[in-house]
């Protein structure tokens, strides 16, 4: 979350009293995050959240988000849910953007997480997945494979300035990704984006799971891989395996991975750590100016790549067969 857009006072006091939530009694800019303008919103009927869209989320495309939440919950997963107008809509316009207001989840984003953490976070993820299982809807990763060498085209020019040899790195993982990537693997609604700020915690227990502008229809397996990366390395860069084993046998607890999954994981793993690179370098070179946004360290990645470069097997990731 962030704030790209300053909502003055009086049209978020007139956008909020199309809702039945009351008055607005204290409200304030939320300033995490890299994709929307977020403010927390207290009214006279609880907490909330008020979102408007920019950057990379398309306004046609956020019905799917916004029925994929309802659907989930429905299904007994914990996500925000869209409110509704008293005209029934759930998205409207602020400040000329696409806008809705969520209901707010409690809960805390755990910022260092533990193997335990690891392990509810992965049972999360594979109940998210069963969920969305009969999601009437399809979305295409943008941000998959034929989606990587137009954001490296973006900021080639650029790469060097960020690390010396950065843009021979990228052009060969593009490469081997290219000529490796598996096909043919389970596939449904994933996250997508499931990093820890994205999930919240009541002790050790998941209590919630927001952020959904990146879901999409790709492998389960490779929403798996991004957690593996977001969640289980430490700050010195070390892979922590006894997490990522904890994260494994969670996820497996509710959703045993094909044989061809645990076969492809070194390489979904690799794949999802260019993506985040690779948006990471964009938003690096590319910070709007005035955005209360702090851009993430695009090398971090980088150098999670140099570990998955020297991953054999699954095994390597904790799971055991």
């Amino acid at each position: 979350m962030a704030v790209y857009t300053e909502v003055p006072e009086d049209a978020l006091f007139a956008f909020v009293a199309q809702y039945e939530i009351g008055d607005v009694l204290a409200f304030k800019g939320i300033a995490e995050g890299v994709e929307n303008t977020n403010y927390y919103l207290h009214t006279a009927q609880g907490d909330f959240i008020l979102t408007l869209y920019e950057k990379r989320v398309r306004e046609d495309e956020l019905p799917f988000f916004l029925n994929l939440m309802e659907h989930l919950a429905r299904r007994g997963l914990n996500c925000p849910q869209p409110l509704r107008t008293r005209d029934g809509e759930k998205l409207g316009r602020l400040c000329g953007r696409a806008a809705a207001i969520f209901t707010f989840l409690d809960g805390l984003a755990i910022r260092r997480p533990n193997a335990s953490h690891c392990g509810a976070l992965g049972a999360a993820l594979a109940q998210m997945h069963e969920a969305g299982s009969d999601f009437g809807m399809q979305r295409t990763n943008a941000l998959s494979l034929t989606g990587w060498p137009p954001l490296f085209a973006a900021a080639e020019d650029r790469a060097e300035q960020v690390a010396p040899g950065l843009t021979r790195r990228i052009r060969e993982e593009l490469a081997y990704l290219e000529l490796n990537w598996p096909r043919g693997l389970p596939e449904g609604v994933i996250h997508a984006d499931l990093f820890p700020d994205n999930a919240f915690f009541i002790g050790e227990e998941v209590s919630g799971i927001i952020d959904f502008y990146f879901a999409c229809t790709d492998y389960f397996a490779y929403d798996l891989a991004i957690c593996l990366n977001a969640w289980c390395f430490e700050a010195d860069h070390s892979f922590n395996v006894t997490k990522a084993k904890a994260m494994l046998a969670g996820y497996e607890s509710v959703r045993r991975l094909e044989e061809a999954e645990a076969e492809a994981l070194p390489i979904l793993c690799r794949g999802s750590a260019l993506r985040f690179m690779l948006t990471r370098l964009v938003d690096w070179l590319n910070v709007p100016p005035g955005a209360l946004v702090r851009p993430k360290d695009p090398l971090e990645y980088d150098r999670k790549l140099g570990f998955h470069r020297r991953v054999e097997t699954a095994r390597d990731y904790g799971l055991m067969r």
